[in-house]
């Protein structure tokens, strides 16, 4: 069983970090090895030269996010980014000094023109445009995160089949400007999960709502889980990994930071103990143990009800196929998630997949 999981886990994270290296948020990520292959090469390109812990990298990061999403298509421009921290000699070589710097590449050139106009993308858009000859608009991205008013307020965030995380903010706030694109990752991640809604409020437009919340300072966040509709302080911390550990440890959920499903989801662990009895027994005994898997199953509810409904498949199929069924079927669903699919159909054949795996041996 170890050896199998490792090889598609290993498989998954090995497509991730390829997918990584190629672009991140549709931004071609660019290195000492790359960089001269892209850039001076038949379209123009902006590349911006960044630090990871520069604060102002961070603040722009959403804004060239959306300009890279906006020029993708767009086959006469490149948008790319350097790390500065991993590749210093290339930073070096043009004269990179502070961070960030922007500078532009003419077609068939190496020798940049430094970027000095505001740090937004409709700023970065006129200007791409300008200098490449292009006419793109920027993309207009839908936002995940619910927005609260008086009127919908009760009717989502108290509702007892939600776990809701609210952010009450104020449009003035600079950390809440700094939060924000954290937040609508974060929205992002838990879009499919029904159980989960990641929600704001204007506080400064809504005072009299913000009030009865406590709410005195922005952002403010608090946590409205499906036994507590009184609500709790939000303490932890506001980078996505924190606030992704946070839902999944308060809502039982499985993600990660770019919104896939963890080798947890789906595994019910009063069942896992009985796939052990399952797969260490005799054929002859394996119908008894079958039926009280099933008995188990019959006790579960909400999401878990349905995981229990693929651990008794499984084991009906070995029963009626062998003990290959699952090794079999566990390479059939890592092909599918291999090809071009819907997310809800990825999380249908991680889901799966992962409980199958504890029916390999």
């Amino acid at each position: 069983m170890a050896i199998w999981i490792s090889f598609g886990t290993l498989t998954l994270t090995l497509a991730l970090l390829l997918a990584s290296a190629v672009a991140d948020d549709d931004v071609l990520v660019l290195t000492e090895t790359n960089f001269e292959k892209e850039v001076g090469q038949d379209r123009g390109a902006l590349v911006e030269f960044y630090a990871p812990w520069c604060g102002h990298c961070k603040k722009l990061a959403p804004e060239y996010e959306k300009l890279g999403s906006s020029f993708k298509k767009a086959k006469s421009v490149l948008i790319g980014k350097v790390d500065c921290d991993e590749h210093k000699s290339l930073c070096s070589k043009y004269g990179v000094s502070g961070y960030p710097t922007i500078q532009w590449f003419p077609k068939g050139s190496l020798e940049p023109k430094k970027y000095e106009g505001a740090r937004t993308a409709e700023a970065l858009a006129e200007f791409v445009n300008t200098e490449g000859g292009t006419n793109v608009k920027l993309a207009v991205i839908p936002s995940s995160v619910v927005v609260l008013t008086p009127e919908t307020f009760d009717q989502i965030v108290l509702d007892e089949t939600k776990d809701v995380l609210v952010e009450f903010y104020a449009p003035w706030c600079g950390h809440c400007k700094h939060l924000a694109p954290i937040y609508e990752k974060l929205a992002s991640v838990y879009r499919l999960d029904e159980g989960v809604v990641i929600a704001n409020l204007d506080a400064d437009k809504y005072k009299d709502l913000a009030e009865k919340y406590g709410v005195s300072g922005y952002p403010t966040l608090k946590f409205f889980p499906k036994g507590n509709k009184a609500g709790e302080d939000y303490d932890g911390g506001r980078e996505l990994d924190d606030f992704v550990k946070f839902i999944n440890d308060k809502s039982g959920t499985s993600r990660d930071s770019k919104g896939q499903l963890t080798s947890e989801a789906g595994i019910v662990a009063s069942l896992d103990a009985l796939v052990k009895e399952f797969l260490s027994a005799a054929n002859d005994e394996r119908k008894q143990i079958l039926s009280q898997m099933e008995e188990e199953v019959a006790k579960l509810t909400g999401s878990s009800a349905r995981y229990g409904k693929v651990y008794l498949k499984a084991a009906k199929s070995i029963l009626d196929k062998g003990a290959d069924y699952a090794k079999n079927e566990i390479e059939r669903l890592q092909r599918m998630l291999e090809k071009s699919i819907s997310p809800v159909k990825a999380d249908e054949f991680i889901i799966k997949k992962n409980i199958l795996s504890t029916f390999t041996a």
